[in-house]
């Protein structure tokens, strides 16, 4: 008889990785000397505390038959089980009710997510199936289940569904010990201002700990994108996610500095290190105090010119940190978030809900809301039959040009923002636009589309909400002064700019360090866009990357551009960096 344990899925992956990092600390010295373990940095701060590592009590599931006789008891069992795990669920949802606003959002739609998968499932239908089919027993054929959605999860590379895909296994998890009666320990035990070390933090796991008491915490597993760092720094909590090792070079109560900006965990630090995060700590608290009050003042520069700073979001429940940042409105909603992680299409109800929820709270400032841009890298399951197996998707069916081949998609979204547009402005930001037909296809089912509403007796935008083209392709900014003439705006997406200007992909290791916005092509090609927006009268923004970082700034301003957006957590930033220069190009003195 094998066993296996309920963490298998999500900690397996570490071991190797971990008894390596544990190898090279020993050369280091052995467990007594310093090290440090990189990672991501997914919510920035710097803490100094005691190490508590987390021991996650993985339980031992042994792959066992039960007699053909006891098949109706042991599904008995597993719905036992289920019922146990949704209680214990519907708990966690009461306490993080106590959470900060935006960190009890998230974590009720994270529960409400792991109550949807406990009622009849995929999960729980498999296991339950494993059971009536091959006679497993309910812990093993919850674990069988389990590492098969996620193996299946896995082979797709999508942020969206890999978050899915943890979410699956921590409801599995949670089943398994509620079968095999082991309760999980919490924080409760933790010493205060201990840093939380652990291979695996679940965003439950977050959404127990109390910032009062607990500095911050590194796990070995997890992505920015994932639940556990968003609710990282929904809380204020700073964390590192990725490192390695974390569980076998330290002991709980060690000295760590945890670096959450810049991505490290620092175990058993000398002195001389102490002193040098000490320092940085405190000047990282002073800067934090700047910035706050910068979030208050106006974005003008030394010589009177008003930049427009607006946030970019992923999704409708970022606005509150947006207007907390003081985003003057949103220069890009994304709105792929509404196909992710889902067999079926949203139709057009849904997508006016998600955009009014965006216009409401914005209370009467703009929205620019880009259509749909999924192919390349991000692919939608409801949208994978209508894609090709191809050698270059980044080259390929994407964007606007998927929505003008399957005009159903455009039609519902453009419907959508339409009658989101009734209750507050609105702008329609189109993906990918290569030419002057493009847009002008597109102009023309925005006015079909809204006749056919007025004629239902929808009420609309009026004036139809502008119409704006990405400049993200050179093919585009090269003839920019054409598409200005047939657009209502332009707003320049520097991140494929600079990949298809330098024919690099940034997220190649073997090319990345070849990805420079600061290439003069990529300068030229932005100034041919603001000069043919100033040509034909209408505005410009700049809504990536760059637009958040305040080394670009100057530059950006330099060439003419007045309008930003970027994620919200750049907005005091940058804006404290333009407050100190002029347009023209010279820093104030």
């Amino acid at each position: 008889m094998r066993w296996t344990t309920c963490c298998d899925a999500g900690s397996m992956k570490t071991d190797t990785a971990a008894r390596t990092t544990a190898a090279t600390a020993d050369r280091q010295g052995g467990t007594g000397q310093e090290a440090t373990l990189k990672g991501q940095g997914v919510s920035p701060g710097i803490v100094i505390g005691p190490a508590y590592v987390l021991d996650r009590g993985c339980v031992s599931v042994p792959e066992t038959l039960v007699p053909k006789a006891a098949v109706t008891a042991e599904i008995g069992r597993l719905g036992d089980a289920v019922d146990r795990a949704a209680r214990q669920v519907e708990k966690l949802k009461d306490k993080a009710a106590a959470l900060p606003a935006e960190a009890a959002e998230e974590v009720s739609l994270l529960l409400d997510a792991h109550l949807a998968i406990l009622s009849g499932s995929r999960l729980i239908r498999g296991a339950r199936a494993r059971i009536e089919g091959d006679r497993l027993s309910a812990p093993w054929a919850v674990q069988q289940e389990v590492g098969q959605i996620v193996q299946q999860f896995a082979a797709i590379d999508d942020p969206y569904i890999a978050s899915r895909a943890d979410d699956i296994r921590e409801v599995g998890n949670r089943v398994i010990r509620n079968l095999v009666d082991v309760k999980f320990k919490a924080f409760s035990a933790v010493a205060s201002g201990s840093v939380v070390l652990a291979d695996e933090i679940t965003p439950a796991d977050t959404a127990l700990m109390d910032p009062t008491r607990i500095a911050g915490f590194a796990s070995a597993v997890g992505g920015a994108q994932g639940h556990t760092a968003i609710m990282a720094r929904s809380l204020g909590l700073p964390a590192v996610l990725g490192p390695s090792g974390l569980t076998t070079v330290v002991r709980t109560g060690e000295t760590v500095i945890l670096d959450g900006t810049a991505g490290a965990v620092v175990v058993r630090p000398e002195p001389a290190t102490l002193a040098r995060y000490r320092q940085r700590r405190a000047a990282l608290a002073v800067e934090q105090r700047e910035l706050a009050l910068v979030r208050t003042l106006p974005a003008v520069t030394v010589d009177g010119t008003r930049i427009g700073l607006h946030a970019n979001l992923e999704l409708p429940r970022d606005v509150a940190a947006a207007m907390a940042a003081g985003a003057e409105g949103v220069g890009l909603l994304r709105t792929e978030f509404l196909y992710m992680n889902r067999s079926d299409l949203p139709d057009e109800d849904e997508q006016t809900l998600a955009f009014e929820q965006v216009v409401t709270a914005l209370g009467g400032r703009p929205a620019t809301i880009r259509t749909l841009d999924v192919g390349a890298d991000k692919i939608a399951s409801a949208l994978k039959p209508r894609f090709a197996d191809v050698t270059n998707p980044a080259l390929g069916l994407r964007a606007i040009r998927l929505q003008l081949q399957d005009l159903d998609l455009l039609r519902t979204q453009l419907a959508a923002i339409l009658r989101a547009g009734a209750i507050g402005p609105v702008r329609i930001l189109l993906p990918m636009i290569a030419s002057v037909s493009e847009v002008d296809s597109a102009r023309t089912e925005r006015d079909r589309v809204a006749a056919d509403l007025i004629r239902r007796g929808v009420r609309i935008a009026d004036p139809l909400p502008p119409l704006g083209a990405m400049i993200e392709i050179p093919g585009a900014a090269l003839i920019a002064d054409r598409l200005a003439r047939a657009c209502d705006f332009l707003a320049i997406g520097t991140n494929d700019l600079v990949m298809y200007t330098l024919a690099v992909d940034r997220g190649d290791e073997q090319v990345a360090h070849l990805y420079d916005p600061w290439h003069p092509a990529v300068r030229r090609l932005i100034d041919l866009t603001v000069e043919g927006a100033a040509q034909a009268g209408i505005p410009v923004s700049v809504c990536g990357e760059i637009a958040g970082d305040p080394a670009f700034t100057e530059m950006l301003l330099a060439a003419g551009v007045r309008e930003l957006s970027m994620s919200p957590g750049r907005l005091p930033a940058v804006k404290r960096q333009l407050r100190g220069l002029r347009t023209g190009s010279r820093k104030a003195s």
